[in-house]
């Protein structure tokens, strides 16, 4: 390793602006911090110098064992339902936030460091992080932001030279974690459930500022900003379901007010298509399920726009009814979202009063039938031209989808686009690629156990260009062999 001195500007808004919605902290110091997989494009983009980062005094800083000039590092408050259950302490427990940088871009970045500790917030945990679900949040962040989809990123993995006990012992790690903030839908709730009136306003004015300056001191910039959580939270949801994403645990403090996706736990992506899709070791009751998401954000937005009534209205019941106002909407916003994702899935440009009915006998046809979500939408442009054996030999029973398809060719004839540019426009939705959790239990396990890091090195170089198709890359776009599964996942950060 190189011995540079990392150089970061931090400006940092959050502990300056928020005295008492944190608790300063400091990372564990740690015997033997190691950077395993450093995210260069990334650093790049934050005005960060990968090589000076890749060095022991990086590695140090990474895994929050040094706290390098003009940080402030401290432990966030928030609280949060948890699969259903009101939690009003919950905090960053094994976290720290290292500090704000201004990217390239000019937008500021939060620096996040996972698994550095103990905080006032660890509720009996031991603060700590393990290599398998660290490298797994690193991949599918990755893969999520290669698929347009808003998310944070991992900057680094460090392990850190210790062993940590879960079912079995574990080498150490932490995650570097990069997101517009780490302000959450539980972090208001954190304020509200004390009944801190003026902690919850100094909150959504530092957030609006933050996240909305448009809305900054505008009469009704309380109520306009739940509405621009409500279209970001429908615009995600809508890109998660299209690519088939289950995120596993979409508690209230696991929502973020910027719109992106956060904490890649017990997340997956599904092979087989199927509503009830569930990889949650813990979600016993299906509450998180993939086809719920979009009833779940509505339900985790209703738990916003509960924190924000008493600055909606002086009036208790008129706030009540701007607030659920604007919560009615979001199926309305969800729908169109969803459908003209749906649109461009199957080639379509222009929209037709009929289209969701159309859409939705698609899904039918492919519910129950085992077939691959992925390859059928990489696929379908194949049978613009008649060539329909490739999708339905991907069906147990194909007559359902074999009755909708020429209503589809029918359709895109009206719309007389040229083949050839449907084609290229369907791949650039459609991905080849995604972490098929096959892949990734397998590039997990080789760097968990035998210390080898080449599966998710190689694994992360496909997932970055998830819509272009390379050859010799097979593997990566086939499902999971038939013995795999069923297969689970767990929290276990």
């Amino acid at each position: 390793m190189t011995h540079h001195t990392p150089d970061f500007t931090f400006d940092n808004s959050y502990a300056r602006e928020l005295d008492g919605f944190y608790v300063p902290w400091e990372g564990d110091k740690v015997p033997e911090p190691r950077i395993v997989l450093l995210n260069a494009e990334l650093a790049e983009a934050l005005n960060l110098d990968a090589d000076a980062l890749d060095s022991d005094e990086g590695a140090a800083i990474l895994a929050g064992a040094r706290a390098p000039d003009g940080a402030e590092t401290l432990a966030q408050a928030y609280a949060g339902h948890q699969f259903g259950g009101f939690s009003p302490r919950l905090g960053d427990g094994r976290a720290i936030l290292l500090g704000e940088v201004i990217d390239r871009d000019g937008n500021r970045r939060d620096l996040h460091l996972k698994g550095s500790g103990r905080t006032p917030f660890s509720r009996g945990g031991d603060g700590k992080a393990v290599l398998g679900p660290v490298l797994r949040e690193f991949v599918i962040g990755e893969a999520m932001h290669a698929l347009g989809i808003p998310t944070t990123r991992a900057l680094s993995a460090v392990t850190t030279g210790e062993t940590v006990w879960r079912e079995s012992a574990k080498p150490g790690a932490v995650l570097a974690r990069v997101a517009a903030s780490h302000l959450r839908v539980g972090t208001f709730q954190f304020f509200a459930a004390r009944g801190e009136r003026d902690r919850v306003r100094q909150l959504a004015e530092y957030a609006i500022a933050r996240h909305d300056p448009a809305l900054a001191g505008t009469d009704d910039r309380y109520l306009g900003f739940l509405r621009a959580v409500i279209r970001r939270q429908a615009a995600l949801i809508a890109q998660w379901m299209h690519v088939g994403f289950v995120h596993g645990v979409m508690n209230t403090d696991n929502m973020t007010i910027s719109g992106e996706t956060i904490d890649y736990g017990p997340c997956a992506f599904i092979d087989t298509f199927d509503a009830k899709a569930v990889f949650s070791s813990i979600d016993h009751g299906g509450r998180y399920a993939y086809g719920k998401q979009p009833v779940i954000a509505q339900w985790n937005l209703a738990r916003l726009a509960e924190t924000l009534v008493p600055l909606l209205h002086e009036d208790q019941e008129e706030a009540v009814r701007l607030a659920t106002e604007e919560l009615e909407e979001f199926p309305e916003i969800y729908s169109a979202q969803w459908l003209d994702g749906a649109r461009a899935k199957i080639g379509l440009t222009e929209g037709d009063d009929s289209d969701i009915g159309f859409v939705n006998a698609l899904y039918a046809a492919m519910s129950g039938q085992s077939v691959d979500h992925t390859l059928f939408f990489r696929h379908l442009p194949d049978a613009i031209a008649g060539d329909e054996t490739v999708v339905t030999d991907l069906f147990d029973d194909a007559s359902a989808i074999r009755e909708w398809l020429p209503h589809w060719r029918e359709r895109l004839a009206r719309e007389g686009r040229d083949p050839a540019d449907r084609r290229s426009a369907m791949a650039a939705v459609n991905p080849i690629y995604i972490p098929r959790n096959h892949k990734v239990e397998e590039a997990l396990t080789a760097a968990e156990t035998e210390g080898d890091m080449g599966p998710i090195t190689r694994l992360l170089e496909v997932l970055r260009a998830p819509y272009q198709e390379r050859a010799g890359l097979e593997d990566y776009a086939r499902p999971a062999p038939r013995d795999f599964g069923p297969y689970k996942t767990y929290c276990g950060t």
